[in-house]
Order: C-alpha cells, then sequence, then structure tokens
C-alpha cells in the first residue's frame, strides 16, 4: 500500500468490533479469565494486563510499526519517555553513547543527568560528522543516538554513513524521527537499528496529547520490548485513541505545514532583520543535499536567526503576535514562535553565529496572515529600537 492508504486503514479491525470503523477506546487494568486453566495460559493471549496492552493500543502499535517499516512498537507516555526507553534498551553499566550535539534539549538532560548515574558515559558529536563518527566509536561504544533535523538548529545528518560506520563495529542506532514524523523520512530503510517518535506532535496533530513510541526492527525489538516491560511504561487509553485518529489525517496535514514553513521561511530569508534562515528544504541550506537524498519532503518546524539589540525589543516583537502562540511542543495545527539558545547546550561544537535564534512552527493558518503578523511584529522591534 503507498502511505496515504496505510493512514487510511492500518490497525483497522471492524470485524474484531462489531463492525465499529475505529477502535474502541478500552479502560482496562484487571482482565478476567474464566478459569484457572485459562489463567495459568494467559501468555498465550493478547491482552492479559491493561498495562500490557489493550485492543485500542494494538491499533496504534500496528499503526506506528506499519507506517515505520519495524518488526514491533511499544507506547510510551511521551517522546521523552521514548527517548529514555530506547537509551536504557542497549546502554548498560559501563557502556558508550554517542549523541548529536544537535538533539533535544530533554535527550542532552537524560544523557547527562540520568544516564551518568548507571555509569554510563555519554559523549556527543558534530551533527555533520557523517560516517568519520567511526573515529568516536570505542570498545565499548553502545548506541549512536541521531537526530535529524536538530531540535534548535535543524542540521540534517547522514544517517546511512553513521548507520554504517556503527554497523561495522556492531553498535546500534538509534534515530528520533519525530520532525520527519514517519512519513517523511524512513531511518529503518537508512541502516538504523530503532526508532522513536514524540507522538505528542504530528503524528497526534491537535496540540492535546501527550505519547511516545520506539519501533524496532527485527533484532531491535524484542530487546526494546523488554526495557518497555520492565520499567512498566504504558500509554493511557484515550491519548492511544487519539493519536491513532489524529495519524488518519497525517498524510493531509503535513503538506499544509510544509506549504506554509516554506511560504515563512521565503519571506523571513527576504527580511533585514533576519540574518539566518535554518530550514532543510531551502537549497542555500548546508543540509538541503542529504535532506533532498534522504527525505520526502518538510514539515513546518524550522529555525531562523534575527538581530535583535535587547530583550525588551525581543518582548516587543513576541508580546504583540495574534497567530503565534509562545509555547513549548510543536506539530499541532497552530502556529508557534519561541527564542532559542543553542549556544547553552552546545559541548562538542561551538554555535557562533550571533544575533537571536527563534524556532518557528507553522501551523495551518492563511500563510498570508501568518507573515502579516510577523511583519507586525517586526515593526514594533524597530519602533522599540528607535524610541527605547
Amino acid at each position: 500500500m503507498k502511505l496515504d492508504t496505510l493512514l487510511t486503514h492500518v490497525g483497522l479491525h471492524p470485524d474484531e468490533n462489531d463492525g465499529i470503523l475505529n477502535p474502541p477506546v478500552y479502560h482496562a487494568s484487571t482482565v478476567l479469565f474464566k478459569d484457572l486453566d485459562a489463567f495459568e495460559q494467559k501468555r498465550a493471549v493478547k491482552v492479559t494486563y491493561g498495562r500490557n496492552g489493550t485492543p485500542t493500543t494494538f491499533a496504534l502499535e500496528e499503526a506506528f510499526t506499519a507506517l515505520e517499516g519495524g518488526a514491533g512498537t511499544v507506547l510510551v507516555p511521551s517522546g521523552l519517555a521514548a527517548i529514555t526507553t530506547a537509551l536504557l534498551a542497549f546502554a548498560g553499566s559501563g557502556s558508550h553513547v554517542l549523541l548529536s550535539d544537535s538533539v533535544y534539549g530533554p535527550t542532552r538532560r537524560v544523557a547527562t543527568r540520568f544516564l551518568s548515574r548507571f555509569r554510563i558515559e555519554c559523549e556527543f558529536y558534530d551533527p555533520r560528522l557523517g560516517r568519520d563518527i567511526e573515529r568516536l566509536l570505542r570498545a565499548n561504544t553502545a548506541l549512536v543516538f541521531i537526530e535529524s533535523p536538530g531540535s534548535w538548529t535543524f542540521e540534517v545528518q547522514d544517517t546511512p554513513a553513521i548507520s554504517a560506520a556503527a554497523r561495522s563495529a556492531g553498535v546500534r542506532v538509534v534515530a528520533d524521527n519525530t520532525w520527519g514524523a514517519g512519513l517523511l523520512h524512513k531511518p529503518l530503510a537508512l541502516g538504523v537499528d530503532a526508532v522513536v517518535h514524540a507522538g505528542t506532535k504530528y503524528v497526534s496533530g491537535h496540540a492535546d496529547v501527550m505519547a511516545g513510541a520506539v519501533i524496532g526492527n527485527e533484532e531491535t525489538f524484542p530487546l526494546v520490548k523488554r526495557c518497555w516491560q520492565d520499567q512498566g511504561h504504558t500509554l493511557g487509553p484515550d491519548d492511544a485513541y487519539l493519536t491513532l485518529r489524529g495519524l488518519r489525517t497525517l498524510g493531509v496535514r503535513l503538506p499544509r505545514h510544509q506549504e506554509n514553513g516554506l511560504h515563512l521561511a521565503h519571506w523571513l530569508r527576504s527580511r533585514p532583520e533576519v540574518s539566518q534562515v535554518m530550514h532543510p528544504a531551502l537549497p542555500e541550506d548546508p543540509g538541503h543535499p542529504i535532506w533532498k537524498r534522504d527525505f520526502t519532503g518538510a514539515c513546518g518546524l524550522f529555525g531562523f536567526v534575527m538581530d535583535c539589540p535587547s530583550r525588551d525589543a525581543l518582548r516587543a516583537f513576541l508580546n504583540g503576535l495574534e497567530l503565534f502562540g509562545l509555547g513549548d511542543s510543536w506539530g499541532g495545527y497552530e502556529s508557534l514562535l519561541v527564542p532559542t539558545h543553542p549556544e547553552r547546550l552546545r559541548t562538542a561544537t561551538q554555535w557562533a553565529v550571533k544575533g537571536q535564534c527563534m524556532r518557528v512552527h507553522a501551523g495551518l493558518e492563511d500563510p498570508d496572515d501568518l507573515v502579516a503578523d510577523l511583519e507586525r511584529g517586526f515593526q514594533r522591534m524597530r519602533e522599540f529600537t528607535l524610541t527605547g
């Protein structure tokens, strides 16, 4: 099946639900068995206890697995929980983990603050390293963690080259594919061993769900599932239902996000206040050749750098915006704009770009209205700068 058809039909089993199209929401902890024999043989059946899954969560697992081309999926309560589960599935005490220097801030926190408690050494690498990452691999390296593009600075990584180098050394590779949403990018097909998703973002798509997923291949999924079971993770049935419902329209939402994002990126590129636009779909972006090779499109998330003389000027720019919300997350129907500070996080590389970094999420509004809102923001910033 082609992707749009898959999104529409995967995980639907109306014959198992009295002909009802969408899987019902099962609120469950205890599952009863008819007699002692059935109870003692419960490992032979699929539904055994609420934490282990219900038909609601099984449908979403099936959808993620099909979307990514994996062997199986586990669901967790957030994208960060998915990242933590994947890291712990492959790294143990005394091992060494490599993570891109452009990763999501909480991923860095998990590595430096949480994994260190288990004597797992985490090292950050230049996201543009490619196959040369082999120079950083050690005898005890257990894992390479890829996030492409990076959360704030949008470097595109050479996933096939990194995966090939790691595989030669017997090292696992995990990719955060939240930006690609499982639709625009296929890391498992490019050689990685497992993929993580914040279903909170584009898959659910409506800014009202917390959800995460880890998808493994034939070799790694048993390790992922064991770690998931040992941690006691589960995803609530309502969140599973809403994520599955959002997934059905992913194929029609993402092109609009891409269209609006590129419209804004091109407009921002022409602004005198903007010194750099960080969007891999732009031909001048350093990551564009790899993006064009490995991705089939873009979402609505990108960044830019603007000349902003002070925090008060930034406040004047942001506080009057009517269509861009000032808040964390992305992937919903609404547009967002937040200031970022990559220089505060980098350790393997230096972020030496001058100016205020901004992260944009282009929602589903009319792009001309979004441009007008930003234009008024730049005007307020200019007026504040002139008048003090």
